[in-house]
């Protein structure tokens, strides 16, 4: 199919500015001589005067401009013939019409003579690619003689110092002037150099390694890559008068834009006497074909392809003039010829823009590019005009596309239209060559009818092109748009359903029919297409309604599938029970430990538990927000299994996870570990032993004592249900118990319990342990028995004599009886003792008593009462006999009354209302002066509880304790 010609396409420009076009600049200051040659770069502009003067002007800052002059005047050294200003704006050379070279540093205002070039006519400089630094490094200079030099420029403050390093000729072009130079890295190539040299019949193109001598600047690198490599060249015919000849290349790509989609690649243009060859400059390693490669790719522009203007009167010139000047932008060439600007689009070779500049009469001084700047200049002798380009890769996608390259149609289309423009066509193109899979990707893209489209893979067969086109039809599709994606998407499992069990029975009839038939590739098929299944359920599992895609799935009888969409919409249930009615456990619990539904554990917990409960508890046990309860049936089921030991039970080790470590005090976890432990076969009960105790010490068991008691005495755990009995507090219970199973040394424990809290019940707890153990001896063994009761101090032999058989003989506890006598004997002794020193010490308290009635106290006749100072004997007063200190009665009874507690306070005060109501009184009195006078307020517990009493009371004078 032809590709569609840009002529019929929509206008689906995106730009109404024009995309070339020549404005005069304007200086802000008057210049009284002519140009003679000017530069421009990085947007650095340097004019030459016929006067001698260099102009220097920075055009980010145009007022800052450098006026710098050369040595000597023009009649001396001639006029400025052309200068030549690196990419960078660093380094400049004049060339003066007498043969005069000089050399100006950016940072310098004082040209350097360059005595190594004296006499030679520079007529174009390749600088070194790998700029910028403080000198120029190696550059190659061509002149008008046909040689090329290598020279090192670096800029020196000492007088007697030249500025070129050295100067050396690398190769020579007999009876011809060098046009043109030009130096390019190879890429991935330090030491590679591409060459590019015009005159003006001839290119030549070198590419090769360079010298490395041993310090930079000490000699020429490129003698051994002119020297080895043999150029390629392409010749053109000469004319017959001397014609404008050059050498261009396009400017560095804006940045995060690549140079003619070339990934950085340049474009290269040389002028000749038949036209204008341009080209793509390959920088990759070099080859034996990489120059006819260039040059064979390259293209002419001949001069009678650009019209020869017109008239006044509108008629054409008779003769076409030659092409004055050159430049390369990043997608046009652009051409100075009979004074006017003409752009041409280097991929097709259509004229975009042809504009006159300059009148007649007016001729062209010089036409340069800025490489880094992306800007354009033509210089007159008296004007400036700068040529700007706007948005010039716009239509690039046109062209592009009526090339039927699509991939780059597309990559430089901008706007929506543009590119469903290129889709659309793109998609019929690869249609009308059976190429279905790749108009589907693109149509996906397209505007076309969704039905048109869908039709046609359909009509033709090509499920695996529709399936293509709706996965990128969905991916298309906008997320309000919520119908067009479910429905796409539910037709797309279908086609995915159907292509999977095409390709089951695909595999199925080969091995049928063909034994032993290599099914390898339809395998690999069918892995690929599971793949891309599960990606897509993956992507757009939010598209896709669950349960017409189950039905999908399911009619198709697509296990495997169902299982990766079930993954997919993270549907626990239905992948756990996949895996677990296949008994796949290390895969179910792969998806079971992912969980975060509490209800997925509590579910299938029992199954799993059963096959692999370690792994199960540890992931209960990493979630500590689960209801236990809700897993107890999980652990009775898997506690069923009697063969497994207490030390490895899973059920028990989860259930002391929630009691020891979640501090669980529901009474359910506890009684299920009780029903562990008492349950199992085991003879042992250590484990259910160790839990009853740690319970005891909590105020309140938090299981429940009559369950765990009936379980106990159910599985014959005798110690645990004694244990139960005696954490109640039933003792006679729990020895009864113990004896009845004829647990001895258990019944004496408990015996023991109840010591100093009830003596009566530990001996008579005992009592019941020796008939138990006196029953079980025979008359031989009396003694054994007896050395037994031993164990508790409240037994006696008469306690036990009633317990002993009646035929049983006296002699056999002769020494028992014996020891009871003795020992009665030594306690009626020792209450004899005691009875004699009771009867001394009352003796004793009687004498006392007969000397505190004798008790007398010396009262002084200027003694004071001790609390108010007042004099003693000034009304009624006690004085206590051991210390002498005295207070007045009424003193006293203040003091006692303030600092009494408020049992005797309020005595104090009941007894003194009742003395004041008279009457005979004496026994009130009495208890009265007892309860005042019971201790001296200074000596007693009174003065000790004073100590937190300040010194200085409220109503002291403070300035007596001042110091």
């Amino acid at each position: 199919m032809d590709g569609p010609s840009s002529m019929s396409l929509p206008d689906l420009d995106d730009s109404v500015f024009p995309m070339f076009k020549v404005e005069r600049v304007q200086l802000q200051f008057s210049i009284s001589s002519d140009f003679v040659a000017a530069q421009v770069a990085n947007n650095v502009l340097i004019l030459a005067l016929s006067t001698g003067r260099i102009l220097r002007i920075d055009l980010d800052s145009p007022g800052d401009i450098d006026d710098i002059d050369l040595p000597k005047r023009p009649q001396e050294i001639g006029l400025i013939r052309q200068m030549f200003l690196d990419p960078s704006a660093s380094h400049l050379i004049i060339t003066t019409t007498l043969g005069e070279n000089y050399y100006l540093h950016t940072q310098s205002r004082q040209p350097k003579v360059l005595y190594k070039l004296k006499g030679v006519r520079i007529e174009t400089i390749a600088w070194n690619p790998s700029l910028p630094t403080a000198s120029t490094r190696e550059i190659l200079i061509g002149a008008s003689d046909g040689n090329v030099y290598e020279v090192y420029i670096e800029p020196s403050n000492e007088f007697y110092r030249r500025e070129e390093k050295y100067l050396k000729a690398v190769y020579k072009i007999p009876d011809a002037a060098i046009t043109g130079l030009r130096i390019d890295l190879i890429s991935n190539r330090p030491d590679g150099r591409a060459i590019v040299i015009s005159t003006t019949t001839r290119l030549f193109h070198f590419a090769g390694r360079i010298g490395r001598p041993g310090q930079e600047g000490s000699g020429s690198i490129f003698s051994k890559l002119f020297e080895t490599e043999i150029p390629t060249i392409h010749e053109v015919p000469p004319d017959s008068k001397p014609v404008p000849s050059t050498l261009t290349v396009s400017p560095n790509p804006p940045e995060g834009v690549s140079a003619h989609g070339q990934d950085g690649e340049r474009s290269y243009a040389w002028l000749s006497a038949q036209g204008v060859l341009y080209g793509q400059l390959r920088t990759n390693a070099p080859s034996p074909s990489q120059g006819p490669n260039i040059f064979n790719n390259s293209k002419m522009l001949r001069r009678d392809k650009i019209p020869a203007s017109q008239s006044v009167t509108g008629r054409k010139r008779p003769t076409l003039d030659p092409i004055a000047g050159i430049l390369l932008t990043q997608w046009h060439l652009l051409s100075f010829v009979e004074g006017r600007i003409v752009a041409t689009q280097r991929l097709d070779e259509k004229i975009v823009y042809d504009q006159v500049v300059l009148q007649s009469g007016d001729k062209m001084l010089c036409l340069v590019s800025d490489q880094e700047k992306n800007t354009f200049w033509l210089f007159t002798t008296q004007e400036i005009y700068e040529i700007v380009v706007n948005d010039e890769d716009r239509d690039v996608w046109k062209v592009m596309l009526a090339a039927q390259k699509f991939d780059l149609a597309s990559q430089y289309a901008r706007s929506p239209a543009q590119k469903d423009a290129v889709a659309t066509a793109s998609g019929d193109y690869l249609i009308q060559k059976n190429q279905y899979l790749e108009a589907a990707s693109v149509y996906g893209k397209s505007s076309r009818s969704f039905e048109q489209v869908a039709l046609t893979f359909i009509d033709h067969g090509e499920q695996d092109a529709l399936r293509k086109y709706l996965l990128t039809k969905i991916s298309t599709y906008k997320k309000t748009y919520v119908m067009q994606r479910i429905m796409v998407a539910s037709w797309l499992v279908e086609i995915f359903m159907s292509k999977l069990n095409s390709l089951d029975d695909t595999i199925t009839t080969k091995a049928q029919l063909t034994e032993g038939s290599n099914t390898a590739e339809t395998k690999d098929e069918l892995g690929t297409i599971q793949k891309e299944f599960q990606d897509f359920v993956g992507k757009y599992k939010a598209d896709l309604d669950r349960r017409t895609t189950y039905d999908i799935i399911s009619s198709h009888g697509r296990e495997h599938e169902l299982l990766a969409y079930a993954t997919a919409i993270d549907d626990s249930n239905y992948v756990l029970s996949y895996w677990i009615q296949r008994e796949r456990w290390q895969e179910s619990l792969d998806v079971f430990k992912k969980q975060k539904d509490p209800d997925i554990f509590y579910r299938y917990s029992s199954v799993l538990m059963t096959h692999v409960a370690t792994e199960v508890i540890d992931i209960l046990m990493r979630h500590p927000d689960l209801n236990p309860r809700k897993l107890i049936p999980a652990l009775l089921n898997y506690n069923q299994d009697s063969s497994i030991p207490l030390a490895k039970n899973q059920a028990a080790r989860y259930l002391n996870y929630c009691i020891n470590q979640l501090q669980s005090t529901d009474p359910a976890i506890h009684n299920t570990l009780i029903s562990i432990y008492a349950s199992h076969p085991s003879p042992s009960e250590a484990a259910l032993m160790s839990y009853l105790s740690a319970q005891s010490l909590n105020a309140k068991p938090l299981y429940d004592t009559d369950f765990a008691f009936r379980l106990c005495i159910q599985h014959s755990r005798v110690q645990s249900a004694v244990h139960i009995y005696s954490s109640m507090g039933e003792y006679s219970s729990a020895v009864d118990l113990a004896l009845k199973h004829n647990q001895i040394d258990l019944a004496s424990s408990v015996a023991d319990r109840p010591t100093e809290t009830d003596p009566a019940l530990r001996k008579r707890l005992w009592l019941a342990v020796a008939k138990k153990v006196i029953s079980r001896q025979d008359t031989g063994s009396i003694k054994t028995a007896l050395d037994f009761m031993k164990r508790c101090d409240l037994l006696r032999i008469e306690d036990l004599i009633p317990f002993f058989p009646d035929f049983v003989v006296i002699d056999d506890f002769k020494e028992e009886i014996c020891s009871a006598l003795e020992s009665y004997s030594r306690s009626i002794a020792a209450l004899d003792v005691e009875m004699d020193a009771s009867a001394a010490t009352a003796e004793s308290i009687k004498k006392d008593i007969k000397q505190l009635n004798n008790r007398y106290a010396i009262v002084e006749p200027g003694e004071r009462c001790r609390v108010c100072q007042l004099p003693l004997l000034s009304r009624q007063f006690f004085v206590f006999p051991s210390c002498q200190h005295g207070f007045h009665s009424d003193c006293l009874g203040r003091k006692v009354l303030d600092g009494s507690g408020l049992t005797v306070r309020g005595r104090i005060r009941e007894l003194q209302a009742t003395i004041a109501r008279g009457g005979r009184r004496e026994r009130e009195a009495r208890e009265l002066d007892a309860l005042v006078a019971q201790q001296c307020i200074l000596c007693g517990d009174y003065a000790i509880k004073q100590i937190d009493e300040p010194f200085v009371g409220e109503t002291d004078d403070h300035d007596e304790w001042a110091i």
